[in-house]
């Protein structure tokens, strides 16, 4: 297995969390749900810090190498202010009361969505 983490310093970029959580809610998520050897993937920001970033598990390298069908690059405008790839040493799910994983988070949270419009 591999990890990838990206991340963005949104500072001198038009995107606001607010806007990237709306794309998405719109886009990415369903986009990515249909990426083949992509085992997990979480999307991250730090309001106090303007960032936003991914977390990415795949089943091998190779498949991480794929083109992906993500748009945060032309939307945010520059590359990711930090990218790392690590091989994955161990795996572990543990005890949990939430089946569905997907579709989970503020992006999704109809309060957090409320809050914007």
């Amino acid at each position: 297995m591999h990890a990838v983490i990206v991340w963005w310093d949104l500072s001198a970029s038009g995107q606001t969390i607010e806007s990237m959580r709306a794309y998405l809610r719109e886009e990415s998520v369903d986009a990515f749900a249909e990426v083949p050897g992509l085992r997990f993937k979480m999307w991250v920001s730090d309001p106090d810090a303007n960032r936003w970033g991914a977390v990415l598990l795949w089943e091998s390298k190779e498949a991480a190498q794929q083109p992906l069908p993500s748009r945060a690059l032309e939307l945010i405008g520059y590359p990711a202010t930090v990218a790392h790839t690590f091989d994955v040493e161990a795996t572990i799910e543990g005890r949990y009361e939430t089946q569905q994983l997907g579709r989970r988070g503020l992006a999704f949270d109809e309060s957090a969505a409320a809050v914007q419009q």
